[in-house]
């Protein structure tokens, strides 16, 4: 798992005769072998996949606003409403910065912390002041005094929910059809959550049951690698802790890779490159020329297809008793458990509004 430590014992030519064997000790830190327990019978609950119809209005208003149009209004500002604005930041009375004509939503948070306080309430024309701690720059981390001068204020329009908006921002033709496919979007989202859920106390589950012996050598490399020898004390604990945590988890899930048998493809491994790869802009031949980056890869694959055994053996169940089927998610490649994902969610749905329609006519 680490750099070899080389004893060489007898060194021919240098010392003692002009022959001979060149002898030496190798020594090298292993993947220790642990023995991962079986999680037949092991039960995890998840959060059931219940699609609300103020998610899927949520969702739709989103869609909307990527289509609204911003009006200048005559009033005080509010949440929501886009703003232009003038700042200027000041520390024991001197200017450390300053900024004309900014845009900012007010509540997106994007800027000083309490400049959304500051601005509602504020009419076009007036000021308003604010202590709020330096983002960048030099004075990173200091307090200062910033003033805020209102200069505009707009609010968004929403265009009209219906069939021609539909037809304009969508692939749809009505309305009922958008929202149908967005509760469907919706529903998929959760099944992914659900099952991002259960691999998380799965692994939980697999960390109390397993005891791993971590490698010394190998922590001590990583963490000289990681942290710097002039680091805080405090920054090195935390350092350390992640690396432990990091380290712990890979030689787990090296085991569980080991002790049921799972294997990665050359199609596997090169699909998934090749949709890495695509989603960044380069060139998959980059990648597949580099070894090492395509070792890591594989063994990455090789552990999350890991985690996807052990949910497939375990009980897993939404908290109202359901027993979901992990193996829908976790299929035997990316694109199958993407396509199964996309299976589960549509059926989730569609149980979702047979139990709507159940209710309204009850």
């Amino acid at each position: 798992m680490g750099a070899p430590e080389v004893d060489v014992t007898d060194l021919p030519n240098v010392e003692g005769k002009r022959e001979g064997d060149l002898k030496f000790t190798v020594e090298v830190e292993v993947l220790p072998t642990l023995e991962i327990p079986s999680f037949e019978g092991v039960a995890i609950e998840v959060a059931p996949v219940e699609v609300t119809d103020a998610q899927v209005d949520d969702e739709i208003t989103a869609l909307r606003q990527r289509f609204g149009t911003l009006k200048a209004v005559e009033r005080a500002a509010q949440d929501g409403d886009f703003t232009s604005i003038d700042l200027k930041a000041e520390i024991d009375g001197d200017e450390i910065d300053s900024m004309s004509g900014v845009s900012y939503e007010i509540g997106s948070g994007t800027l000083l912390e309490g400049i959304d306080e500051a601005l509602t309430g504020l009419e076009v024309g007036q000021d308003a002041t604010f202590t709020s701690q330096m983002r960048g720059g030099e004075h990173a981390g200091e307090d200062a005094t910033v003033t805020v001068s209102l200069k505009a204020v707009k609010e968004r329009e929403l265009p009209e929910l219906d069939d021609d908006f539909v037809q304009m921002a969508s692939e749809w033709d009505t309305v009922d059809e958008l929202k149908e496919s967005v509760r469907g979007d919706v529903a998929k989202s959760m099944v992914s959550e659900q099952a991002v859920e259960a691999r998380d106390k799965v692994l939980d589950h697999l960390r109390e049951a397993v005891e791993v012996p971590l490698p010394a050598g190998v922590l001590a490399d990583a963490l000289k690698n990681r942290v710097a020898e002039d680091a805080s004390d405090e920054d090195k604990k935390q350092a350390e802790d992640e690396l432990r945590a990091g380290l712990r988890d890979q030689i787990l899930l090296d085991n569980v890779v080991r002790a049921r048998g799972v294997e990665i493809d050359q199609k596997e491994l090169f699909d998934n490159i090749l949709a890495m790869t695509q989603s960044y802009g380069i060139d998959p031949m980059q990648l597949l020329g580099d070894r090492n980056q395509v070792a890591m890869i594989h063994d990455e694959m090789a552990r999350s297809k890991a985690v996807g055994e052990l949910l497939k053996e375990a009980d897993i169940r939404d908290t109202e008793g359901n027993e979901i089927d992990m193996s829908v998610v976790f299929g035997s490649s990316a694109q199958d458990a993407e396509a199964n994902a996309a299976a589960a969610a549509e059926a989730a749905a569609e149980a979702q509004d047979e139990a709507d329609e159940e209710n309204s006519e009850n």
